[in-house]
């Protein structure tokens, strides 16, 4: 059943902040579901796509505490379950926005074969959570392996639910001066350019969804 969309909590939370428990039982999706899903994955091989199915992460049910802990009771899913254009079966997967020392954001166009926002420009770095991952550490791990750095700090903004019933835990790290020369992509990127800090700065590709979130997360600092 869907769920209306929108922000479900809004942080910011420390890491230490952010607790994830995992169900045992994996979740059974509708016959169309699967047969949706398997003709999405069949879709990006014929793209040539890389990706690959597997399983990865939905949410169950998440609760801010009275001391302000954000938790999260996930499920495993099949990673492919994501793809299904009108329900995503509530998939969680993380956003890192990433800022440097001076408070510009890192921006990277999406290689063409991937499976969402392809040849588009997004922030930071995002990928769905892994099996018994927290999604506060698939913040660091997606920093790590998209573009070769680690954070000096990171912490957690807000957990959100997108009108196709995916949800999105977006964090913000900030890298230490002078690393943000040590940025390499990896392949799900075909360029990349370090945005102003102030967002009405920003390039024409960067399009309305993406200043809209960054003003909300520059609102949280203010």
């Amino acid at each position: 059943m869907s769920q209306p969309s929108g922000i479900l909590a809004r942080g910011p939370w420390a890491m230490e902040e952010i607790v994830a428990t995992w169900d045992a039982d994996h979740y059974d999706p509708p016959t169309h579901a699967t047969d949706a899903a398997d003709a999405a994955i069949a879709a990006l091989a014929e793209r040539g796509s890389p990706s690959h199915d597997g399983h990865a992460a939905r949410l169950v049910d998440w609760e801010v505490t009275d001391a302000g802990v954000l938790t999260m009771r996930l499920q495993p899913i099949r990673w492919a379950l994501r793809l299904v254009e009108d329900d995503a079966s509530a998939s969680i997967a993380s956003l890192c926005v990433i800022r440097d020392s001076g408070g510009r954001w890192l921006a990277g166009r999406r290689a063409a074969w991937l499976s969402s926002w392809a040849g588009r420009w997004a922030l930071g770095a995002g990928g769905a959570v892994d099996l018994g991952e927290s999604p506060a550490d698939t913040l660091v791990r997606e920093l790590r392996e998209e573009w070769s750095v680690a954070p000096a700090r990171v912490r957690g903004e807000a957990l959100v639910r997108l009108p196709h019933q995916m949800v999105m835990f977006v964090g913000q790290a900030w890298l230490a001066p002078g690393v943000e020369d040590d940025i390499v992509p990896d392949a799900e990127h075909d360029e990349y350019a370090w945005w102003p800090a102030e967002i009405d700065a920003w390039p024409d590709e960067a399009d309305a969804p993406l200043r809209h979130m960054a003003r909300l997360l520059d609102a949280a600092d203010a």
